[in-house]
């Protein structure tokens, strides 16, 4: 089951709403919640639940323990869930790279179940959070399950932390208000997915399945939108992530502000994926020293975050090469290299900031989508130098451009600019009443083409689904 699919929207969704509005006590909704988080998830793969619970189980007992043994707590916390979450994903990378070393060992490429990256880090920030006293642990394994559990993040986030999500859990009122937003919000991200993410989606499949018909056009096209596709799938998620726990009376952390409007690599990653930079920044980047240990320990930091970031995306080279290739560009503007601030003095520096962060991004998610390491340069290169047009090439171009798909491209840049700053002023209240009467007349006409587009195509899931 997913947030786009018939039976979650026809049926579990609005079962769940009515029940946690006809249930009085906070506990009892809460309880509701957790069931509904489980059972969600469960749709998935049974033994997938059974990975869960232990994962929950383990990580309560942990965060009791340290209360006492703080450190001991934390490292048994990191090696058993970073184990997990290697069992699960990077078994076969593993043996993949014993056997280039002549090492013949063979070990099992695991299916990974959904949302593991996600809970296993949960798992870790909660002990952590413990053990640094930011919040007391829960009492009670109930209330750290549905930590874990929660219905809006468990597949693929927002990383809410314990501290917050506690303070909600006795103390929270669900208003019309907040369902009538939060539902909005839901509308919204389902859009995204379904009427954006699907049509560029296509686009980025016709040029990475191009073949020896791949030249400059296609491959300039394909990355950007590819770019689209990512952007609107993702935080489409967030979006209907966030609007269905403001429904249900929590407040999820934000997790996109206007990615594609960044002047620097740094300043990218305090715009996307929000809650994952966070996660690296508070419980390794700081660990590791942060910025305090002068410029080359700070660019060295940086560097390895980065590269384990996308190592976390997945076992596969381009990945790694994505993250190192964040990692290295945010080096280099740390130590000067780069100098984006001082570019931004002026306008045409300005101007060159939102250039070469757009490029570097554009490069990067080139290599990110690429089946293979060597594919993916393919691609970067015919960027670059397949400027010889070919009439096969123009023939899968004009295929990739059929239909809707310019209109959907064309509109979906135009919504990565105006439409997320539009939200931000409906979420800061700021919008007047004719503009928020206006957003949910919209809802409509939205709700009724998402609607349409399920009909007549077929299921896609979430890209961060196989993260």
């Amino acid at each position: 089951m997913n947030f786009d699919s018939p039976s979650f929207l026809f049926f579990f969704l609005p079962v769940l709403l009515i029940l946690e509005a006809l249930l009085r006590s906070t506990r009892a909704k809460n309880c509701l919640l957790c069931l509904a988080g489980l059972v969600f998830y469960a749709f998935g793969e049974l033994w997938a639940l059974g990975l869960l619970l232990a994962s929950a189980l383990t990580n309560w007992l942990l965060g009791l323990l340290a209360l006492r043994h703080g450190r001991a707590a934390v490292l048994l916390a990191a090696v058993l869930n970073l184990g997990l979450l290697a069992a699960c994903k990077y078994l076969g990378f593993f043996g993949q790279g014993l056997a280039l070393l002549g090492v013949g060992l063979s070990l099992p490429d695991i299916i990974a179940p959904a949302g593991v990256s996600f809970f296993t880090f949960k798992g870790i920030s909660y002990v952590v959070d413990a053990a640094r006293g930011s919040a007391p642990p829960a009492r009670s394994f109930g209330r750290a399950l549905l930590y874990i559990s929660f219905l809006p993040e468990v597949m693929s986030g927002p990383l809410s932390r314990y501290p917050d999500f506690e303070a909600q859990l006795s103390s929270r009122r669900r208003t019309a208000e907040d369902t009538a937003a939060g539902l909005r919000r839901f509308v919204l991200g389902l859009s995204k997915k379904l009427l954006f993410s699907g049509g560029a989606a296509a686009v980025a499949d016709a040029a990475y399945s191009a073949g020896p018909a791949l030249d400059a056009r296609l491959a300039w096209l394909g990355a950007a939108a590819y770019c689209l596709q990512l952007y609107f799938d993702f935080s489409g998620y967030s979006d209907m992530a966030i609007g269905l726990g403001r429904a249900l009376g929590f407040r999820c952390p934000e997790n996109f502000h206007r990615p594609y409007a960044a002047v620097s690599i740094a300043d990218f990653w305090r715009r996307w994926h929000i809650s994952l930079s966070l996660w690296f920044r508070d419980y390794l980047y700081i660990p590791l020293g942060g910025s305090r240990r002068g410029r080359l320990r700070t660019a060295a930091n940086k560097f390895l975050v980065f590269a384990l970031c996308g190592l976390w995306h997945g076992a596969n080279l381009t990945f790694l090469l994505w993250g190192a290739w964040h990692g290295l560009l945010s080096a280099l503007e740390s130590l000067g290299v780069l100098d984006v601030k001082r570019w931004r003095r002026c306008a045409a520096g300005r101007l060159l900031s939102r250039i070469y962060t757009l490029l570097a991004v554009l490069l990067g998610f080139a290599m990110f989508r690429a089946p293979s390491v060597g594919e993916g340069f393919a691609l970067i290169s015919a960027m670059f130098t397949r400027w010889d047009f070919t009439v096969e090439g123009s023939l899968v171009l004009q295929g990739a451009l059929g239909g809707w798909a310019v209109f959907v491209l064309l509109l979906g840049a135009l919504c990565c600019a105006p439409l997320p700053a539009l939200m931000d002023r409906l979420r800061g209240g700021k919008a007047g009443p004719a503009l928020e009467a206006a957003s949910y007349v919209l809802c409509v006409p939205l709700l009724a083409l998402c609607f349409a587009a399920m009909a007549s195509g077929g299921f896609a899931p979430f890209i961060y689904f196989q993260f």
